[in-house]
């Protein structure tokens, strides 16, 4: 199969599928998913990072680089495992339908997963086969799995503070302090290896449906992970820290013309010099776990591989940062040396230099058009359609964007815009968001990803994602009853008129006519 053949998907985290625990999850309707993916003729599912998130529930500020989230998890799965009883989902909270209300949920999780990690624990009779399978994923994750389940037993010890703000001798690795940490949380470890293997058996489950069915999955990596995360706790030299511990230089980027202060992200940054000392091993083993998760992954901040803003950790802007080279072309000369051909897209948006585009170019790797930030500056506006190369993935809008509609009606699109808009594409323009997905489906781009959102033609109220604002983020979800919304015959309608149908040969009018929506 092309790596990139002339197709199409859907950007949807599973936290917004439906179901009746408060968040979308591994089960019934995950799979109901991937059979409305299927029926619609699409090829991906693009979801965000799938990382355990802490503070602002965002899964770009994960507690891990490896390990999973394990809100996700499927409740009625485990009890089909028989590690939880119906007695136990019998008095589910009444949660929001339509909104993921991360405090409740995440307790409600918690005590059903300790239960069944007690069952699982107290299981005599026919537990050996589960109990292999158990030790080995261990054995075969131990690299992060040990790690990630002394760290966050340790922070749930110390009441959810960062770790810098433990007692030193365990914040900062000593070795007897971290091995009688270990004898002293033994349970609490070894739940959290509990969780994990749940966590990544049902995923590989819903992988290997997926992929059966014709439906790759798209993953996300972003470039940074955050400070108070296993990642940086273990692995201290790699990151540009004090000796206690904190960030010397975070990331963000300067002041543009969103923002005159820019964004202070507060990520740590890279000791570059110092990964590249022992071939990026710890890049090359994080690689190498996403791309056993998923078929592609988006990077996300591409251009930080080829080069970064700096800020002092000690500004409280990003306003006094500078620029600085980041590991270029042979940071993925290393990554292929290991893990064979890249199955990336490059994450190509913002303030984006010739350099950036040439590394992107020289590795061959598709980058992302955006619909919505097409309109604004002319002819030479790079997200125009007509300034496309066929290695390119088109989206109406990101995780990041407003949804097509809460675009086009909150002001976002100003009325000259719409103008442009109408004028380029010699049409008075009544349903914009059809408009859209149609624009995007009939590009060169030989991938077009669309939110579920924009699908359902959904508006503002069900915006994913607005950066800068600290709180109300990540909570979208949809209903049952919207996997039987007429949106999925024009998706299928466009999907087939523009040749991205899986195995499709060339349409003909007729064809397109006859599977018309309308």
């Amino acid at each position: 199969m092309t790596l990139f053949p002339r197709s199409s998907g859907v950007l949807l985290h599973p936290t917004s599928l439906p179901g009746r625990y408060g968040i979308g999850d591994l089960g019934e309707y995950a799979y109901r998913f991937v059979d409305y993916l299927v029926a619609a003729g699409q090829t991906y599912w693009q979801v965000l990072p799938l990382g355990p998130t802490s503070y602002g529930d965002s899964p770009y500020q994960c507690l891990s680089a490896f390990a999973g989230n394990t809100n996700l998890i499927s409740l009625d799965k485990v009890l089909g495992e028989g590690w939880l009883r119906h007695e136990d989902l019998n008095d589910v909270p009444d949660f929001p339908a339509h909104l993921v209300d991360y405090g409740p949920v995440i307790e409600y999780h918690n005590r059903l997963l300790e239960a069944a990690y007690e069952r699982f624990e107290a299981d005599t009779s026919d537990g050996d086969e589960n109990r292999r399978a158990f030790n080995t994923f261990g054995e075969k994750n131990a690299y992060w799995l040990d790690d990630w389940a002394l760290f966050i037993a340790l922070k749930e010890e110390n009441g959810g503070k960062p770790w810098t703000e433990w007692p030193e001798a365990e914040a900062l690795g000593d070795v007897e302090g971290l091995e009688k940490a270990r004898q002293r949380l033994a349970q609490r470890i070894n739940s959290h290896r509990f969780r994990q293997w749940m966590f990544f058996k049902q995923w590989y489950e819903l992988k290997g449906y997926a992929n059966d069915k014709g439906i790759r999955l798209i993953g996300d990596i972003p470039i940074f992970v955050a400070h108070d995360s296993s990642d940086v706790w273990a692995n201290r030299r790699l990151f540009s820290l004090d000796e206690k511990g904190h960030p010397t230089v975070v990331a963000g980027v300067p002041p543009d013309y969103f923002s005159v202060t820019g964004q202070r992200w507060g990520n740590p940054l890279y000791r570059w010099a110092v990964m590249e000392e022992d071939g990026y091993s710890w890049w090359i083993s994080r690689f190498r776990a996403i791309l056993g998760q998923v078929d592609l992954v988006r990077i996300d901040h591409f251009r930080g591989f080829e080069d970064y803003w700096e800020i002092p950790a000690s500004e409280p802007t990003a306003v006094k940062g500078r620029w600085v080279k980041g590991p270029n072309v042979r940071f993925f000369e290393k990554l292929r040396e290991a893990l064979g051909e890249l199955p990336i897209i490059a994450e190509d948006l913002g303030e984006i230099t010739e350099e950036v585009i040439i590394l992107r170019d020289t590795l061959g790797l598709p980058g992302m058009k955006i619909l919505q930030f097409a309109w604004g500056s002319g002819p030479t506006n790079p997200f125009l359609p007509h300034n496309y190369t066929p290695n390119a993935v088109v989206y109406t809008g990101t995780h990041d964007n407003n949804t097509s509609l809460g675009w086009w009606n909150s002001g976002e699109a100003p009325d000259w815009q719409k103008k442009f808009m109408s004028e380029y594409l010699n049409m008075g323009i009544e349903d914009p968001v059809y408009v859209l997905m149609r624009v995007g489906m009939s590009s060169v781009a030989h991938t077009c990803v669309i939110p579920m959102q924009d699908i359902l033609g959904y508006g503002e109220d069900t915006r994913m994602n607005t950066p800068g604002k600290e709180g109300g983020n990540w909570g979208w979800r949809f209903t049952a009853d919207a996997l039987n919304h007429p949106g999925k015959d024009r998706l299928a309608y466009l999907t087939r008129l523009y040749g991205r149908w899986p195995g499709q040969n060339e349409p003909t009018v007729g064809d397109a006519a006859k599977s018309s929506p309308s």
